[in-house]
């Protein structure tokens, strides 16, 4: 018998890269992307392509659908991965396939563009990153963009439209998580600012089962007793807070000024260099 023919799983949940204008304006054009992907691939290439219907603005995309990627990817053991995502939840949808695949040996490529095929062959030559990306025997969640690689534990999004709209936080390495798939529990991410009124938080909270919440610099927050309350009745009642940084790089280092330090009593959650959407997953899956 021959050797085993290469195979690849294209999951296109949506995204700019595979519109097309129409009469008012961008839209989703269907089997755009899957003829671009053929054509450019090696003969002898078994091509997998499941096709989200309808195709999700990625500003609607959540935990279910990742649920639904994540779904597709397990049943296809022996493919590596091309997923296709619009921009403006990349940097979720990546730290959510990062966390929840660790240690399963998968590879998979994240793509997307600023603009459309056939529209400044900017997608065309993301695509070509992404396939050559897939061939590597390398397993981790990486994203094609902007004729980068980069890993997507800790990717974020600095620009709305530049064609280098991404950049990536090193992250401390994952572990196992304690779970694979996203629940329907209610999580959120808030953040402080100055005169930001206790009972807007209070009500915030009390409608989360859990929170991000993103600290000044290294881990400081308004020494005012009423906010230090709101958040240790939060906690009493059963929702984890896990707090990160308003800062892009550094990260916290509780106990560095006092004027943390009631926050980190309370039983806040220390994330450390985590970006506010690593912190985000890491509450929904362990």
């Amino acid at each position: 018998m021959g050797a085993e023919a290469p195979r690849l799983l294209l999951i296109h949940t949506g995204g700019t890269i595979a519109m097309a204008p129409g009469p008012e304006g961008l839209a989703p054009s269907l089997g755009l992307l899957e003829a671009a992907i053929r054509r450019r691939l090696n003969a002898g290439v078994e091509l997998e392509c499941h096709s989200f219907a309808p195709l999700v603005d990625s500003a609607d995309m959540g935990p279910s659908h990742w649920n639904r990627i994540l779904d597709i990817i397990d049943s296809h053991p022996d493919h590596p991965v091309l997923l296709t995502h619009g921009t403006d939840t990349m940097a979720f949808t990546g730290a959510a396939l990062d966390r929840a695949l660790t240690g399963m040996g998968r590879r998979v490529i994240l793509c997307g563009a600023m603009a459309p095929l056939d529209h400044d062959g900017v997608a065309e030559r993301t695509l070509d990153l992404a396939l050559e990306l897939t061939r590597i025997p390398k397993s981790g969640v990486f994203l094609a963009f902007g004729g980068r690689s980069l890993p997507t534990a800790g990717l974020v999004k600095q620009h709305s439209h530049a064609s280098e709209a991404f950049d990536n936080i090193p992250q401390t390495p994952s572990r196992a998580p304690a779970r694979r798939r996203f629940d329907d529990r209610k999580l959120a991410i808030l953040t402080l600012s100055p005169g930001l009124p206790c009972e807007v938080l209070a009500a915030q909270l009390a409608a989360l089962d859990g929170a991000v919440l993103r600290l000044y610099g290294t881990g400081t927050a308004t020494t005012d007793p009423a906010l230090h309350c709101v958040i240790e009745n939060a906690i009493r009642a059963g929702k984890r807070i896990r707090a990160v940084s308003q800062c892009t790089r550094g990260g916290l280092a509780p106990g560095t000024y006092a004027a943390g330090a009631k926050l980190w009593a309370a039983g806040v959650k220390n994330g450390g260099t985590e970006t506010p959407e690593t912190a985000l997953v890491e509450l929904w899956i362990n």
